[in-house]
């Protein structure tokens, strides 16, 4: 059975940036996760996260990131390709990313498979709406993320609708 950290990433006062944990939200709300996989808002804690990498085989990272593209770009990023995605810093958010990940190898850690689902923001202004450009990119991530994890073989069910009532019987 896999070990899977799904980690919502960015802040959320900074309209774009907060998509990660928009989605990562949605997801914790819509569906039920397995035993193993765990959904998480990381916000803006950078090295903090460390000790939710332990004993992870996959971590599906969600965040806004500069692909140089038009504003609702979305991308899978994987392997050779993410340290580069990383290097441009939106917010202080990312650095910390990028330090999170090369402090777990240099405490000798075995990093996960690690996967970023991200889209391009259109602002990173004070504010807590996300752009239409990218706000009409979170169902497309959330199905990213989904994608991932029955890919690995963690399988979620979404969350039933409440039943409903009539107050007129």
């Amino acid at each position: 059975m896999p070990r899977v950290l799904v980690l919502g990433i960015g802040n959320t006062i900074m309209s774009d940036d907060g998509v990660g944990a928009k989605v990562v939200q949605e997801l914790q709300r819509e569906y039920r996760f397995p035993a193993g996989v765990d959904v998480v808002d990381g916000g803006t804690l950078g090295l903090a996260l460390l000790p939710l990498l332990e004993g992870k085989s996959h971590v599906i990272m969600v965040d806004a990131v500069e692909t140089g593209k038009q504003p609702g770009f979305c991308v899978r990023l994987v392997g050779e390709e993410l340290p580069s995605a990383l290097d441009t810093k939106l917010s202080p958010h990312q650095l910390g990313l990028k330090d999170l990940l090369g402090a777990a190898q240099l405490m000798g850690r075995t990093l996960p498979e690690l996967v970023l689902v991200g889209v391009q923001p259109k602002s990173l202004a004070l504010g807590s709406e996300l752009s239409a450009e990218v706000n009409l990119q979170v169902e497309t991530m959330k199905g990213a993320v989904l994608k991932e994890l029955e890919r690995i073989g963690a399988h979620v069910e979404p969350v039933s609708p409440p039943p409903s009532y009539r107050w007129d019987q």
